[in-house]
Parts: structure tokens; C-alpha cells; sequence
């Protein structure tokens, strides 16, 4: 898949999946640019496996949970190259705990920023996708949508959200040749797994039919796929990429 000539905005692109689909996205041609929340020496890791790759690559600090951050990161890079083909929303966190010590405050960021953030870049691109009549959208969800998750009910509900998100702006957006869909991970070996206890971790890796994590390369992997023209038939789909998980069930 060659993506030379096309520009991609991917939020939370400073580590793990986010970072790999930078990564993969330069790599195969496209010109990137990325958001980080606070981590800049990990957005600046980014940057440099990009240029060991030949790739480019370009990173902005930017919330977005804040209103603000989505049209400040289409104008960035329609001003720093002229167009937007590719929005990829990965930036997201999660916490663990059971619904009783789970914080009003806790339950407002973790939606704020993996659903309501989605909602804040998607609403910026659209316009410049729908200006030129393409567009592929592709928002990270998890399996935690499908099936909840013990002790992570906030990021079960916002996950469900993007993809109920995703199948609303896939019917609003068909008709400018703008797809949109959501990559629902499982286990992945990234730090959203830091805050499950050990115990939980071993008893996810013991159902999944490939008994391991996965790596964020393998889910990057769907996400090239669903930006590629050869997914151009494709859209208010949620691909699961979870090693066998949801077969447990």
C-alpha cells in the first residue's frame, strides 16, 4: 500500500498504537502529522524512528479533550501541506477500579478524551474531506465495547461510544466518498494495560485463542489497511484485532 502525495492527522501518536501507525503510515509514503498530550520526549522518539525509516513526520502538543484542538490540528496541516486524506483518532487512557470507588472526575476525563475527543477532530475534518470528496476516518475503539471489562466501565462506555459514533458519521459522510470505521483492539501490549492487576492480565492472555498479547504493529496493520484505497468499499465497520478474543465468549 502506497500512500505518497497523502497527509494524515493521527492523535495520540507519541507511543504505542498511535505511534506505530505514524510509523507505518510515513513509512509507506504519507506525510504525518501527530499530537501528543504531554510526552515530549516520547513524541520526539516518534519523530526519530520516522526520519530513521525516510519517512515524515511533523508533532504538535494538543488535548483533545479540548475543543479547541481539532481545528487547530486540521489548520496546521492544511497549512503546512494543503490537504487532509487520513484521521486517525488513537489517543486515548484508561484507569481500573470497580464502579464504587470510580470517581465522578475519573468517569468526565476518560470519556473526554476517548470519546469526546473523537468527536472534537472528526467534526474538524470533516469540511476539508467533504471540500475534496475523499476522506478515510478511522477511530480506535476495544473489545471493552463489545463485552465490558470488569473494573473499567468508564472505558467500556466510552469504546461503545466511538463505535456507535463511527456508524452515525459513516451514513452522514458516504456520500463525499468518505469512509468511516473503528479498529476494536484487545489484549495489546501497550501501556493501557499498566493499571490491570496481574492476575487480570494473566486470566485476558489465558482466553485469547492466541494466549498472548498483541503489538501495537498488529493492530497499526488494520489501521493502514482501513486508510488505503483498498478499503474504499468499507465503511461504518468495526474490525477487531484481538488474537481470538471475542471467540472466548
Amino acid at each position: 500500500m502506497d500512500f505518497t502525495g497523502q497527509v494524515a492527522i493521527v492523535t495520540g501518536g507519541s507511543r504505542g498504537i498511535g505511534r506505530a501507525v505514524v510509523c507505518d503510515l510515513a513509512r509507506r509514503g504519507a506525510q504525518v502529522l501527530f499530537c501528543y498530550r504531554e510526552r515530549t520526549q516520547a513524541a520526539a522518539e516518534t519523530l526519530a524512528l520516522v526520519a530513521e525509516a525516510g519517512g515524515v513526520a511533523e508533532a504538535i502538543q494538543a488535548d483533545v479533550s479540548n475543543p479547541a484542538a481539532g481545528p487547530a490540528l486540521v489548520s496546521a496541516v492544511l497549512e503546512r501541506w494543503g490537504r487532509l486524506d487520513i484521521l486517525v483518532n488513537c489517543a486515548g487512557h484508561a484507569s481500573y477500579g470497580p464502579i464504587e470507588e470510580m470517581s465522578t472526575a475519573r468517569w468526565r476525563d476518560v470519556l473526554a478524551t476517548n470519546l469526546t475527543g473523537v468527536y472534537h477532530t472528526c467534526r474538524a475534518a470533516m469540511r476539508p474531506m467533504m471540500q475534496r470528496r475523499y476522506g478515510r476516518i478511522i477511530n480506535l475503539s476495544a473489545l471493552h465495547a463489545n463485552g465490558g471489562f470488569p473494573g473499567q466501565a468508564d472505558y467500556s462506555a466510552a469504546t461503545a461510544g466511538v463505535q456507535g459514533f463511527t456508524r452515525s458519521l459513516a451514513r452522514e459522510a458516504a456520500a463525499w466518498s468518505i469512509t468511516v470505521n473503528s479498529v476494536a483492539p484487545g489484549f495489546v501490549d501497550t501501556e493501557l494495560l499498566n493499571p490491570l492487576p496481574d492476575e487480570v492480565r494473566a486470566w485476558g492472555e489465558g482466553i485469547i485463542a492466541m494466549r498472548r498479547a498483541g503489538r501495537p504493529e498488529e493492530v497499526a496493520a488494520a489501521v493502514v489497511f482501513l486508510s488505503s484505497s483498498m478499503a474504499s468499499y468499507i465503511t461504518g465497520h468495526t474490525l477487531a484485532v484481538d488474537g481470538g478474543w471475542r471467540m472466548a465468549g
